[in-house]
């Protein structure tokens, strides 16, 4: 990938994507160097224009972003990276630099918060109980949730069947980590049956 940092006075906007919500996180500033740092180290380092110098995002809160995927726009003057966040990444502690009131991809923060308990059991976690009931368990609550959500749809309000559909997609969430597969996995296999 070749950058035209000349173009642009040796700086490039750099639009920061969180890989997993597909949610914009931040906007910040490279230069070459910083962007050889970035490739390198494999977390997101800006060049500070109010510093003036390097600055790897996270330096001092413990809050990097960890590069997945990056790309070039046609241009060559302006990098997306898709990152993934350990903490907030704005510096007032919010999610985002962008104070966007609804995350239209919470479903997918969920998918990684579910992942986490997984990964860090703990006693008071519902997803913990549901999960050491085993599989069959999991499954059977995927289907008492999908007739529920029937019903809610049929013959009860707008927000019982909002409620029941949520209760619906969190257990099948649960039930695809069980059986170790994901909503990209989901997603891939929608794609390849759409037609145009």
């Amino acid at each position: 990938m070749n950058i035209d940092f000349e173009k642009t006075q040796g700086l490039v906007p750099v639009i920061i994507q969180d890989v997993q919500t597909l949610e914009v996180l931040m906007l910040g500033y490279m230069n070459q160097e910083a962007w050889d740092k970035t490739l390198a180290e494999g977390k997101v380092t800006f060049f500070s224009r109010s510093k003036n110098r390097l600055w790897t995002k996270g330096e001092e809160s413990g809050n990097f972003l960890f590069v997945k995927e990056t790309h070039i726009d046609c241009d060559n003057d302006t990098i997306l990276i898709k990152a993934t966040p350990v903490g907030p990444t704005c510096h007032t502690g919010s999610r985002s630099c962008f104070k966007t009131d609804y995350n239209q991809n919470f479903i997918f923060e969920l998918e990684q918060i579910i992942a986490n308990r997984y990964k860090n059991p703990s006693e008071e976690s519902y997803v913990n109980k549901l999960r050491s009931k085993g599989l069959n368990k999991i499954a059977q609550k995927v289907g008492e949730e999908g007739v529920e959500t029937v019903i809610a749809a049929l013959a009860e309000t707008d927000v019982d069947f909002v409620n029941e559909s949520s209760d619906l997609i969190f257990h099948l969430l649960v039930l695809l980590r069980e059986k170790g597969k994901t909503l990209e996995d989901i997603g891939l296999n929608l794609k390849g049956r759409h037609s145009k």
